[in-house]
């Protein structure tokens, strides 16, 4: 088996790590905000918890939808069907912009549904407008998105990479100045870094949209594009297969922003301490699920090349790939679980349940990285509907319920509650790998795309 998957780790290397860079951005962002919000204070740094996993569901199932076009553009391109590419084009543009807009509305919706959380006044009271600036980023995030997977179902991964490595620059710097205010900016503290998150994700749209409209290197798709207006069979496509991929997402991470606020019932540092350890293990998991974007992009062009057992090969090297990444991650999380969560607060009750937390991420680094390369390969299949259901069944009908029984009938606190979780990511990583076995073996004949 290695000796066939060897060929396609080089490939999937050189595709993912441009991914990895642009997928960190996403949760870079939550990082800085953290890292000097918390320095402000605990119920500050338990405020940014709050709003983090009140907004990321919303946004988390707007990056799902928009993911869609990547198998459907790889495979397009994989038979080198322009008049294909060009309707993929527009009409990704156009469903991120739709669903960035219904997303910035639900994002409004948030704040007075906060109440019923049952978190901390204080913690609430400083969340809520937080949320209302945020959600006005989802726009731009979403146009960012619909060119970026467009580009990134081409191969295309390090320009991506680069506008979000900026984006991360200038929000760092503007977060690091309205929060202390610094170099002449207004001293806004927690607000400014929603209002640093919203710019840098407005420079990043307009950056990216730049790129694929003005590029000589896409010129051809552009070229081939007929009109502007949506084509409704390829939004509908496009729909059809990113949603179930939003809904999947929406559902692992609701699980984590469920947890979160069963936490938060326990009080400011158990929250604060919840948001420590979540947001490191989030960084581990962003850059697997950039190995898991180019395992899409290689499993789709070779379906599309006609080419099943290299890419189920491909799909394999991913995963290589995945559980060498986590393996090492999860033994950083044990050497590190005293230091590390010293970057986000110096409370010696925050930093010592944060520690303890990370014992458990450690545990679950591999399962994590497991579950999301078989979400990427299958995606890379199209297959995206029963991984929905996977989800949904393991997350919620295991993990938070086991998790409540453990953090509050055994009184296992915070704890009880992510032993619930990791034993949710388990059963998914799994299942899918069981499921991508199957559907690559010999004589599997994958279905036509439909993206005509």
């Amino acid at each position: 088996m290695l000796s066939n998957i060897r060929p396609h780790l080089r490939p999937t290397l050189l595709l993912a790590y441009p991914v990895v860079l642009s997928q960190l951005g996403h949760i870079m962002v939550s990082f800085v905000d953290s890292v000097l919000v918390g320095r402000t204070g605990t119920v500050p740094l338990a405020a940014v918890s709050l709003g983090v996993n009140s907004t990321n569901v919303i946004m988390i199932l707007g990056i799902g939808l928009s993911m869609g076009a990547v198998p459907l553009v790889a495979a397009a391109d994989g038979r080198r069907n322009l008049p294909v590419l060009a309707r993929l084009l527009v009409s990704s543009v156009w469903l991120s912009v739709l669903a960035g807009l219904a997303l910035v509305g639900l994002g409004q919706l948030v704040p007075p549904l906060m109440h019923y959380l049952g978190q901390p006044p204080a913690v609430e009271a400083m969340a809520a407008p937080w949320v209302r600036v945020i959600s006005w980023s989802f726009l731009p995030l979403m146009i960012f998105q619909g060119f970026r997977e467009f580009a990134e179902g081409l191969g295309l991964t390090r320009q991506a990479m680069w506008l979000s490595v900026l984006a991360n620059v200038v929000n760092a710097a503007l977060c690091y100045a309205l929060v202390f205010g610094h170099w002449g900016a207004p001293q806004m503290g927690l607000m400014g870094s929603a209002w640093a998150t919203l710019i840098a994700r407005i420079l990043m749209a307009a950056l990216m949209a730049a790129y694929v409209l003005m590029a000589q290197r896409l010129h051809q798709y552009r070229a081939a594009v007929h009109s502007w207006l949506p084509d409704w069979a390829t939004l509908r496509r496009l729909f059809d297969l990113g949603a179930p991929i939003g809904v999947q997402m929406a559902f692992e991470v609701g699980a984590f922003a469920s947890a979160a606020i069963m936490i938060g019932w326990l009080g400011a540092v158990p929250l604060a301490a919840h948001q420590v350890a979540i947001n490191l293990a989030s960084i581990t998991y962003m850059a697997a699920s950039g190995i898991a974007a180019a395992a899409t992009i290689r499993v789709g062009k070779l379906m599309g090349e006609g080419n099943m057992p290299a890419a189920r090969q491909a799909g394999f090297a991913a995963y290589v790939l995945g559980f060498g990444f986590m393996a090492t991650m999860a033994t950083l999380f044990i050497a590190l679980r005293h230091q590390a969560p010293l970057l986000y607060s110096h409370d010696a009750a925050v930093v010592a349940q944060a520690g303890t937390l990370l014992l458990i991420a450690a545990l679950f680094q591999v399962s994590d990285g497991l579950q999301v390369m078989g979400l990427g390969a299958l995606r890379g299949l199209e297959d995206v509907k029963v991984p929905s259901v996977v989800a949904l069944l393991a997350y919620w009908a295991v993990a938070l319920p086991l998790g409540y029984f453990l953090g509050f009938r055994l009184h296992f606190g915070a704890p009880g509650v992510w032993t619930g979780l990791l034993l949710g990511l388990t059963i998914v990583a799994g299942v899918l790998i069981v499921r991508f076995r199957r559907e690559t073996a010999p004589g599997y004949v994958p279905e036509p795309v439909s993206a005509q």
